[in-house]
């Protein structure tokens, strides 16, 4: 299909271009009809009246990048045609029609209204619009250059962590480039428009003088004819000069001023003038308030005040119909959602751990009320992580408008394990041994410990500490409670996504070890039993090489996790030692040796793991066990219980849901290099 005529005129648009050039400057030396010089200015009007519609519609200065050297050849162009016209005007008395209109029919033949006009054109353009755009493109150019760095550091990070392709990365560099050129170029190119005023000044001046010498002198005319039929036409001219000099001024203004915008002008203006119906609606009562004062014109402020007053009415209403046509979307989007099998899943999905905490209470976890809450969140996890090696889930802390104003929940796997009540601009007062004086406070229970303590006023816990008293703030009293339910409860939070996070972890650095042992001798979910078997009881798994090994080396013999865990307790002896020790010696009670036989006969179950007794005997054993715990703790010692290591672990199943804080040792838990001291013993006849 063979190309229209204006379809080839495009493939040599370049051509074009330097042929325009080198007519606007042979346009200032040869003569131009007045007719052809009529359509020039016309084509003047209709490019400026072009170039300013463009830059109203675009949404991004680059998308003008040509508009420095197209205000550069405008002003040229507009610069010939003054020429141009000058030379008809003093050669002829006469430049087309054109000029003619303007200075009869825009200033009504008067040219001293002419001059006037013209001269606050040229005012406005030179000194506001000229001026202020002059002054931005400055200000744009020198910023722009300032950022360019950090905006390449930008492009930097996001190539580098993978946000962006290298092709992205270049294309967003040139454009860095081509804005600090177009903002550079833009600096230069407001001299133009500058310039142009100044000898449009300049020009009217001289066409006036020049007229003036021209028809008194050479046509024999009066000085007032020539004055009057001289200055129409310069004045004219003057018109059709500065008329699409403002427009291209403007436009110049307008491109400058568009470095935040998102859409084109008239977008930007509506969207963002006409936003606030309440605004509108005040501007319509101030009009008619206007409208009401005595001496001012009624109708057009009345007018004014009742179209503001409909705008605002009809922006409102429209803002409502469309946020409840966005609400029934997005209802009818989520009714549909809820039909989808998959939208229950969310549901399904709970928090390992989380606090909920009354509404009394979030000043503790607000940072800008002073709450440090998260803070000290953030290190119990730490903490943990160093005591028993293993990492605690992230615990979420959400309010809950059903709790007491001061009460908070601790949950696991939305489970409550424990909660409390907290004052929070209060200290909790607890007696750690005989005080001196008793301090008057609200009494309330430890809830960590259930240790009886009074809620004291800030002024009082330096005297509270005088006399005594062990004295915390309200974070303190919930950040200790969460430790020891974690502590208490943490071979439940070890999974066998855990368990597989630390072996991988180990593997790193000893994948001899977790290779032989995984999947070969043990399975995941064994590995994961011997450990939550050492949680529950306290002993720390951070030592997860030994642990690992000893459990290669006995494996093959057994795969039961409680037999695993004995012979794992027995290579971490140390270590068990060491947490129970006071200056190396342990304070231990003892069975009666009697006693020990007696219980040994009665073991039973696969592995002999279980202690069968009376229920009698069975309630004096620990009762007489749970008195000389009572003893020890009163001389501030924890001691623990001593026994063989095939009694141990039936003993601690006997004992943990009464005494859940006795601690069961055997002897070959119990390191070399530590000392045993025995604050009692369990004895037959006690039992008898």
């Amino acid at each position: 299909m063979a190309a229209q005529p204006w379809q080839r005129w495009f493939h040599h648009t370049d051509i074009l271009v330097v042929a325009a050039v080198v007519l606007i400057i042979v346009m200032m030396v040869i003569p131009l009809p007045p007719i052809l010089l009529d359509i020039l200015l016309a084509t003047n009007i209709c490019a400026a009246l072009l170039i300013l519609l463009l830059t109203m519609n675009v949404t991004e200065p680059l998308e003008f990048s040509i508009f420095p050297s197209l205000l550069l050849l405008a002003t040229l162009f507009r610069l010939a045609l003054n020429v141009s016209s000058t030379r008809l005007i003093l050669l002829h008395g006469h430049a087309g029609k054109v000029i003619d209109a303007f200075g009869q029919f825009v200033v009504g033949g008067n040219y001293v209204v002419g001059f006037v006009i013209f001269f606050i054109l040229v005012i406005v353009q030179f000194v506001v619009i000229t001026k202020g755009a002059e002054r931005v493109a400055e200000v744009a150019a020198r910023f722009t250059l300032d950022a360019m760095p950090g905006k390449q550091m930008s492009i930097d990070a996001d190539l580098n962590a993978g946000l962006i392709n290298d092709a992205e990365a270049r294309q967003r560099r040139r454009d860095i480039e081509r804005e600090a050129d177009f903002y550079g170029a833009m600096d230069g190119a407001s001299k133009f428009v500058k310039g142009d005023a100044i000898a449009g000044i300049i020009i009217l001046l001289i066409d006036i003088l020049g007229g003036i010498v021209i028809g008194v002198v050479q046509k024999n005319m009066t000085l007032q004819g020539a004055l009057q039929h001289y200055c129409l036409l310069t004045v004219g001219d003057g018109l059709v000069s500065q008329i699409p000099a403002l427009l291209i001024s403007t436009a110049t203004g307008i491109i400058i001023t568009r470095a935040a915008s998102e859409a084109n002008l008239g977008q930007d203006l509506t969207g963002q003038l006409f936003r606030q119906p309440r605004v509108l609606a005040s501007s319509a009562g101030v009009l008619l308030f206007f409208a009401l004062v005595p001496g001012l014109p009624t109708l057009p402020f009345l007018l004014l005040a009742a179209g503001m007053g409909s705008l605002a009415y009809g922006i409102d209403r429209a803002q409502r119909i469309q946020e409840e046509k966005s609400y029934a979307a997005q209802r009818a989007a989520q009714v549909e959602e809820g039909k989808k099998p998959t939208s229950v899943l969310p549901l399904l999905q709970m928090d390992m751990m989380e606090i909920e905490i009354g509404y009394g209470l979030i000043p503790l976890v607000d940072v800008e009320q002073g709450g440090d809450l998260l803070e000290r969140v953030t290190m119990i996890r730490r903490q943990c992580a160093l005591e028993l090696g293993i990492v605690i889930p992230a615990i979420r802390i959400r309010d809950n408008m059903q709790l007491s104003p001061n009460t908070y929940c601790i949950k696991i796997k939305g489970v409550e394990m424990g909660s409390g009540e907290l004052m929070c601009r209060y200290y909790l007062a607890m007696k750690a041994g005989p005080v001196s004086e008793e301090i008057p406070g609200i009494a309330t229970t430890e809830p960590a410990f259930g240790l009886p303590a009074l809620w004291i006023t800030e002024d009082k816990r330096e005297q509270a500490e005088w006399a005594g008293y062990t004295v915390v703030d309200a974070p303190s009293v919930l950040a200790t409670h969460l430790t020891e339910i974690i502590k208490s409860h943490a071979h439940e939070l070890l999974g066998r996504q855990e368990v597989k996070t630390l072996l991988d972890a180990l593997r790193e650095q000893y994948s001899a070890v977790v290779e032989e042992l995984v999947p070969d001798l043990l399975t995941l979910g064994e590995i994961q039993k011997v450990l939550q078997n050492l949680l529950r009881e306290g002993v720390s798994i951070r030592n997860l090489v030994t642990i690992l090994e000893t459990l290669a080396d006995n494996a093959r013999h057994t795969r039961d996790p409680e037999v695993l865990t004995e012979q794992v307790r027995q290579s971490l002896a140390r270590q068990i030692s060491s947490q129970y020790a006071v200056d190396g010696v342990i304070p231990v009670i003892t069975l009666e040796p009697r006693l020990e036989e007696e219980l040994l006969e009665r073991l039973e179950g696969e592995g002999a793991t279980h202690l069968v007794l009376e229920p009698h005997r069975a309630q004096g054993l620990i009762e007489q066990l749970a008195s000389l715990l009572e003893k020890a703790a009163a001389q501030g010692v924890q001691a623990v219980c001593l026994c063989s290591s095939r009694l141990r672990l039936p003993l601690r199943k006997l004992t943990e849901r009464v005494l859940p804080r006795l601690t069961v040792l055997a002897y070959s838990e119990i390191a070399h290099e530590f000392e045993v001291q025995s604050f009692g013993m369990v004895n037959v006849s006690h039992e008898g």
